[in-house]
């Protein structure tokens, strides 16, 4: 049996060496808080457009990572609920978007706040509300059991199965839970950027639940960057830029957690995927400042209730082609009266016919150039 860094003699005193680490945290440090002050100087509508963008991410992409696919605007029109932000007509949500939303914005929002044992069985509970991880009945809102065999990070097909790694026994749970939690909730003088590094890492390895343990391993993480921030407002995403690096994330877990104590290689990948962060959070002030000038732009140009909902899906990225039957399903409105206000946009240049033609056509934001002393951006993100 491999040798886990869980069974090293010293356990869990982590070790890593500073000097080798400083500079690159200095420069993260730095980035951060020019980051949060360039969006401290947004007004607050736009600073809100901001965070619901990087959270609905957030919550995609941690959920994207174990391979559970959620509905973009069910998890936008959660976290504008509980946010209470007008974004106009909610999309219903299911029970496991909510639990989802639930549990991460119980982690930033209240970053301040104790994390008990019961916290991380409410968020657990909260991500698996009928008490099955797909078909099969899991134990929820408590350590794993143990009864399941031991807790391994497998792949490949049955019977050729790889093992990555497998976690402490079940026995050790509350032990090193205990032990975990009271670090955690200490007063070490730490960074907290580091201690997000190592509480990931921490929590990850112990793996004290029978599933999700990566999604709150990323909860946790998050809630102590929330904490080095000094905010509960989301501008970036670790989760995101973890999802792009998914493959190099699940390596270098992989190489540590096989490794010695000293957690060095695992805390440089940290910090420079938190510095990728970053210039994710640029694409987004980027979309927030667009999103704006074109209704600056457009001041002199009122829209109708339809036209402003389904114009404003375009601006927050919509997926796919836009034709006059999903503008009706958008709109909840019959064909001609679709056909009639795309139309209208058309002739007053705010909307673009697609080359493809005939039954096939599609439509665009058109490029436009600025009007009213703003400019217009041009063609969503597909």
């Amino acid at each position: 049996m491999a040798t886990y860094i869980h069974g090293q003699e010293g356990w869990p005193g982590f070790e890593w060496r500073s000097r080798a680490l400083v500079d690159q945290l200095a420069g993260v440090r730095h980035r951060q808080g020019r980051l949060l002050g360039r969006m401290e100087a947004l007004g607050f509508e736009l600073r809100a457009e901001a965070v619901l963008r990087t959270l609905t991410e957030d919550v995609l992409r941690s959920s994207e990572i174990e391979g559970e696919i959620l509905d973009k605007e069910q998890v936008r029109s959660s976290i504008a609920r509980r946010l209470g932000m007008d974004i106009g007509a909610l999309a219903p949500v299911d029970r496991d978007v909510d639990g989802v939303v639930e549990m991460m914005l119980d982690a930033t929002q209240n970053y301040g706040a104790t994390l008990t044992q019961e916290r991380l069985f409410a968020w657990h509970a909260a991500l698996f509300p009928t008490g099955r991880s797909g078909m099969t009945r899991i134990v929820v809102g408590a350590w794993r059991d143990g009864t399941s065999g031991p807790m391994q990070v497998v792949s490949g097909p049955i019977g050729r199965q790889k093992v990555h790694y497998e976690a402490p026994t079940a026995d050790r749970l509350d032990g090193e839970m205990a032990v975990f939690l009271e670090w955690l909730n200490g007063a070490a003088p730490l960074d907290p950027v580091l201690k997000a590094a190592v509480a990931h890492f921490w929590f990850v390895t112990i793996h004290p639940f029978e599933d999700g343990n990566g999604r709150i391993a990323r909860a946790v993480a998050d809630r102590m960057l929330a904490r080095s921030d000094g905010s509960p407002q989301r501008f970036y995403s670790m989760s995101a830029q973890i999802r792009l690096e998914q493959q190099d994330y699940y390596a270098i877990l992989e190489r540590t957690q096989k490794g010695g104590l000293d957690i060095t290689p695992w805390l440089q990948w940290f910090l420079g995927c938190l510095d990728r962060a970053f210039d994710g959070a640029e694409t987004i002030l980027a979309h927030v400042l667009r999103k704006a000038r074109f209704w600056e732009a457009m001041a002199a140009e009122p829209l109708n209730e339809r036209q402003r909902k389904v114009v404003n899906r375009l601006l927050d990225g919509f997926e796919g082609k836009l034709t006059s039957s999903k503008w009706a399903a958008l709109a909840k409105t019959s064909a001609d009266t679709a056909l009639r206000d795309i139309n209208d946009l058309v002739a007053r240049g705010v909307l673009a016919k697609d080359e493809a033609g005939g039954r096939s056509t599609s439509y665009s934001l058109a490029d436009r150039p600025a009007r009213h002393g703003a400019g217009i951006a041009g063609k969503p993100e597909k």
